[in-house]
């Protein structure tokens, strides 16, 4: 396995490729000190390449002399960037699955490009922003790897089983960390047309019974406070979190939370995107629009007593009346004295008519002006979620929570940032200031919020925030992105001591998303991963082919307690309709534990990441 990248993500997902999946790992990350270049054209970009095309090789130097600081199994190259002469030296050509995971899409994708024409077969997992221009990539890398596989194959090679996935740890990460944040949220899981979602539910009363839902996926700390201090990590003991327990676990398990599967069924194409520009409610104040229908119910109410006093059609009173009101009728000389009187009133109308409708032009035109700038937080704003930082991973959460029509107030330092487009063409308020400085969070109406997202890049920033929050309000909620472990579990320790009635969650978004990066380079469909405290639980797309822990075995046989479950059964990938549900889908959820899966059945499972591993991974090789 090789794997490519410049930040946190590149490390955890060679870690968990050697530390879960038991594979030999090469990894390529900048020199120490030097970032990826940024992209550069022409001549320029040609010239600089040939000169960092130097590949500085950090162990396995000479004849097999190695690091002691390296993990074993594990080879590291210092390399500015992934060139044809880097990944030929890292041994792409004999490689069994490469991961593209720079911060940059065009470096993974220009690496992509090289990576498939040195080895048609190989297996690419690419990290990209842009959802749309990772379909077309996908395609495009998948064509080459077919028009490769088949020379390969007329010289005499054989073929394997070359693909491409496009992933975004943004997408990844945004549902757990809007779940975490918001009480009540269910945590949901959408690839590829399936929709899974689990909801986190509070350990019964007395008397109570706790609704299983379609199935009980985890068990929640036994304690609210961890024993171990780990806020449900691995290495949490007997007390920590359980994830795919057995029903008699489930059943002896009281006063603890769980995790329940709630609905899994496909979902529809996703809705059109709502065409730019302000609602037209936006447009006029409420004042406006309160004076606008009281003059409507006047013009009405002078067109109703038109046709008692004159005993005319009603349609034409009502046209009598419009024109009278604008000025534009013969004077009632010679009718009678109510006529005259209801004429009186209908100019009297028609002169405040006159104001009205240019106070209401003046607020269209100063709506549609304003509608390209940033709003501010609203004065009697509360109950809102704090978002801090719109970069990658602030823009995505700020769409999912939009999304639930929860009112968000963001904070940015920088007015280019990627998530300010977003947060215009969602009409959602930001703060534009360092959140450090004094007065910014309190603009952000902080002192009235519900929860603090401290989602920036720097860990000292986004600490710094949530404890200058927790100064202005003891309780509020707060979620931390972290990087360092270590650091998360002091950080954690040390605020929930301190603010023991208020919920403290730190995440990792490159701990929420290595494992599907990871489960991608070993060819399985990851559809998605939640966060069960501090672990994570994966859901995946399997064939039933060639995996005896499956096939020929009964649902219920084939579940193992802690390691992996069988949800549903996608029989439209078979073209078999016989076992579908009544709604005619061909994803089959409620299957019975004496079903029996059969070769060319495709299943969706729920499973842990050591379990993952243990059914899915590779066949040992023999040494080289």
């Amino acid at each position: 396995m090789v794997v490519c990248g410049d930040d946190g993500l590149a490390h955890r997902l060679a870690g968990e490729l050697r530390g879960v999946y038991r594979e030999q790992v090469t990894l390529i990350v900048p020199p120490a000190g030097r970032s990826v270049r940024q992209p550069m054209a022409g001549r320029a970009r040609a010239a600089s390449a040939a000169l960092l095309d130097r590949v500085v090789t950090a162990v396995n130097r000479g004849n097999g002399g190695s690091d002691d600081t390296v993990a074993p199994g594990e080879r590291v190259m210092e390399a500015a960037e992934p060139t044809e002469t880097v990944l030929a030296e890292a041994g792409v050509a004999r490689a069994a699955a490469l991961a593209l995971v720079y911060d940059d899409d065009e470096t993974n994708i220009r690496a992509a490009l090289t990576a498939r024409r040195l080895n048609p077969r190989l297996r690419l997992v690419l990290r990209l922003y842009n959802r749309r221009l990772g379909q077309h990539i996908e395609e495009l890398l998948d064509q080459a790897a077919e028009s490769g596989s088949g020379a390969v194959a007329g010289r005499g090679g054989s073929g394997a089983d070359a693909s491409t996935t496009v992933l975004s740890d943004a997408d990844t990460a945004a549902p757990a960390l809007v779940a975490t944040a918001l009480v009540g949220t269910s945590k949901v899981v959408d690839a590829e047309g399936l929709l899974l979602r689990a909801v986190e539910r509070r350990p019964p009363g007395p008397g109570e019974v706790a609704h299983p839902g379609l199935c009980t996926l985890a068990l929640l700390s036994a304690t609210s406070n961890d024993p171990a201090g780990d806020e449900g990590a691995e290495d949490s003991g007997d007390q920590g979190p359980r994830l795919l327990p057995d029903a008699a676990a489930v059943a002896a398990a009281t006063g603890r939370g769980t995790v329940v599967l709630e609905q899994l069924s496909y979902s529809g194409p996703p809705l059109p995107a709502r065409r730019g520009g302000p609602p037209f409610a936006s447009l006029f104040s409420r004042r406006l629009r309160w004076s606008l229908a009281g003059l409507v119910a006047a013009v009405i109410a002078l067109a109703v007593a038109l046709t008692v006093v004159s005993q005319d059609n009603p349609l034409h009173a009502t046209y009598v009346t419009l024109l009278d009101l604008f000025a534009i009728n013969e004077p009632a000389h010679h009718m009678s004295t109510g006529r005259q009187i209801l004429q009186l009133l209908s100019m009297l109308v028609g002169l405040l008519l006159l104001p009205v409708l240019l106070a209401a032009v003046l607020e269209a035109l100063g709506t549609f002006r304003t509608a390209s700038a940033l709003r501010k937080p609203p004065r009697g704003l509360s109950g809102h979620v704090v978002l801090l930082g719109l970069g990658k991973i602030g823009t995505r959460v700020l769409t999912r929570l939009r999304e639930l029509h929860i009112p968000v107030v963001c904070v940015e330092a920088d007015p280019e940032a990627r998530g300010m487009a977003a947060a215009r063409r969602l009409r959602v308020p930001v703060v534009v200031g360092d959140v450090t400085q004094e007065g910014v969070l309190e603009s952000a109406k902080i002192h009235r919020a519900d929860a603090l997202l401290a989602l920036t890049s720097e860990d000292t920033t986004n600490l710094e925030a949530v404890l200058y929050a927790r100064s202005v309000r003891p309780d509020l909620r707060a979620v931390l992105r972290l990087y360092d472990d270590d650091f998360a579990k002091a950080v954690y320790r040390t605020l929930r001591t301190a603010h023991p009635g208020a919920l403290t969650r730190s995440r990792s978004v490159t701990h929420l998303a290595a494992p599907a990066f990871a489960g991608a380079m070993m060819g399985r469909q990851i559809l998605g991963a939640i966060p069960v405290e501090r672990r994570v639980l994966l859901f995946a797309a399997v064939v039933v082919d060639g995996h005896p822990q499956l096939e020929g075995r009964t649902v219920g046989e084939a579940f193992r307690a802690g390691a992996w479950r069988v949800l549903a059964l996608d029989t439209a990938a078979r073209g078999d309709a016989a076992v579908a549900d009544a709604q005619g889908s061909g994803l089959v959820w409620n299957l019975p534990d004496t079903y029996v899966l059969r070769a060319g059945d495709r299943v969706v499972l729920a499973a842990t990441r050591r379990g993952l591993a243990e059914l899915l991974g590779r066949r040992a090789r023999s040494a080289t």
